[in-house]
């Protein structure tokens, strides 16, 4: 983990702006395709000649026109659909009930100066961040036309994810969209760093490309994204030791393997070492998370180092870890995303890894280039 302290980044104000942009747009070889993953986290200068060659191959594709792009994929069974647009960054809440976006994790100032650092020697965004809200019926209707309409692009990229895009160019429906949007309030389900990452950049280049930052808007009523549990393994300490701890603040209670999953549940955590089984009661309120009380109050009193904690995103992989010897299973009630929506609205972080929202979409699909954007009057 970095060893830089978490901060919680500056606040952008409504209204929430969505702007065209000029889409860069790897063809559906290269998307999903690991070597692209791959290609993001080379060498700075090696990105943009990697991305000039491709597109003299024609695997680069760049719109001449700027466009809110409706981006529709299909990944796991699930599909998931949203605006992709250059979020407007350029204000300041002066409020917190005036904020536009809303961070329910913390960042590492670290990480942001490495991705701001890639971002400007790119001049690009290589993806959107993921950003979540509940949509209201206008633009929900807006965009249930727009994707009546045939895509710009239809592809099954190497990750075997299936991709729609649109591109909305008509000035009245942007006029719609924008108006429709003024007043949301939008959670950013993935991509705090380089939210923060965009925030540095406009700060350091105030009234031009770096006032916007890649984002796509997806509508948790429409087509929403799955909230995946990620469960903690506990080394250096016992389940008798956890229990006794928890139980202080908790009503512990030991069950058998059926009954401990079965209770699982958004205020029930469940403890296992492999062998013994006990469910967690906690008394929790209806603001808070259950992961908020495991970390501020029943982890706290073991006083484990980061190092004693690892995460696993199943059940599976954490279970198997404790049947090897090798600690505590807490398995972790999945979060709904009202409640981490209230979280955020309160002005509170989650502790790290608190959720996963699921599926993303694969790198390549939109990219925006700060070198496409017109300068500033």
């Amino acid at each position: 983990m970095d060893a830089s302290p978490t901060v919680i980044p500056p606040s952008v104000g409504r209204p929430l702006r969505l702007l065209p942009f000029r889409g860069w747009r790897l063809t559906a070889g290269r998307i999903g395709d690991p070597a692209t993953a791959r290609l993001f986290a080379r060498p700075y200068r090696e990105v943009s000649e990697r991305l000039d060659g491709w597109a003299t191959s024609g695997q680069l594709l760049r719109d001449s026109e700027p466009a809110v792009y409706v981006h529709e994929y299909t990944a796991d069974g699930m599909t998931v659909r949203g605006l992709v647009g250059a979020l407007d960054i350029a204000h300041r809440a002066s409020t917190p009930a005036d904020r536009a976006v809303l961070p329910h994790e913390g960042i590492h100032p670290d990480q942001v100066r490495d991705l701001a650092e890639r971002m400007s020697t790119w001049q690009l965004n290589p993806a959107p961040i993921l950003v979540v809200h509940r949509g209201p019926e206008t633009a929900r209707a807006l965009v249930e036309r727009i994707v009546r309409g045939p895509p710009l692009q239809e592809d099954v990229d190497r990750a075997d994810q299936r991709h729609r895009l649109w591109a909305i160019r008509d000035g009245a429906d942007l006029d719609l969209l924008h108006s429709s949007l003024s007043e949301a309030q939008a959670l950013i389900g993935d991509g705090h760093h380089r939210y923060a990452a965009y925030l540095r950049l406009q700060q350091e280049h105030p009234g031009g490309p770096a006032d916007q930052g890649l984002a796509m808007l997806v509508d948790q009523t429409d087509t929403p994204l799955f909230l995946g549990a990620i469960h903690r393994v506990l080394s250096g300490t016992s389940l008798a030791t956890v229990h006794t701890v928890f139980s202080r603040s908790a009503t512990c209670t030991q069950v058998p393997m059926a009954d401990a999953f079965a209770a699982l549940a958004r205020d029930t955590l469940v403890v296992t070492d492999g062998r013994s089984w006990a469910t967690v009661h906690l008394p929790l309120p209806p603001d808070r998370a259950a992961v908020e009380v495991l970390h501020d109050e029943l982890l706290a009193p073991l006083a484990l180092t980061d190092r004693n904690i690892a995460y696993h995103h199943s059940v599976e992989q954490a279970l198997a870890r404790v049947r090897a010897g090798r600690g505590v299973a807490v398995l972790m009630p999945a979060l709904e995303f009202d409640t981490v929506l209230r979280v955020a609205q309160a002005g509170r972080l989650l502790p790290e890894k608190a959720t996963s929202f699921q599926p993303k979409p694969s790198v390549g699909v939109l990219m925006r280039s700060l070198r496409d954007e017109p300068p500033p009057a």
